[in-house]
């Protein structure tokens, strides 16, 4: 008994035709072990956190680079209306990317966004930061300003 296409009703065919021929790239999301073995291959760490989190402490790799997603503002936050622009000016379409934010929420948007754009080699990092350092995972911190002593007057 087989299936004929041209019973369906043509609304629904056309639906079904979109969503099985969908130009999209499907989002790829690995945890952070998988995200560390990336890293270690070669891939580069997009850290879409805002940039006092990023000052906080990051991803300790060479080949990382902060572009926020989001700017937080007094009304909340707001998508980097820039983001794509930027990701396109520190790198190539055909980089290998892993990206990264606090919780894995704002990565996930932004991996859509790359791959929507033409990026071809994007991994959204599941958990974010938080799960990195949670498993131990080696953090980046600014380096402790050096304590002065206060110069004396005799």
């Amino acid at each position: 008994m087989g299936f004929s296409l041209a019973v369906l009703p043509r609304g629904l065919f056309l639906l079904l035709l979109l969503i099985f021929c969908s130009s999209e790239a499907e989002v790829v999301t690995v945890d952070v072990h998988g995200a560390k073995d990336l890293i270690k291959s070669g891939y580069k760490f997009l850290d879409v956190r805002t940039v006092e989190e990023y000052k906080e402490g990051h991803v300790r790799t060479d080949k990382i680079f902060n572009i926020p997603y989001m700017f937080d503002t007094p009304e909340g936050r707001v998508k980097n209306p820039k983001f794509l622009e930027e990701v396109s000016s520190a790198c190539d379409k055909e980089d290998h990317l892993v990206v990264g934010c606090r919780s894995g929420v704002r990565s996930l948007y932004a991996t859509t966004d790359l791959l929507a754009a033409g990026f071809k080699h994007v991994s959204n990092m599941g958990g974010g930061h938080l799960a990195w350092v949670e498993n131990g995972f080696l953090v980046q911190k600014p380096e402790a300003e050096p304590e002065v002593e206060p110069e004396v007057e005799l």
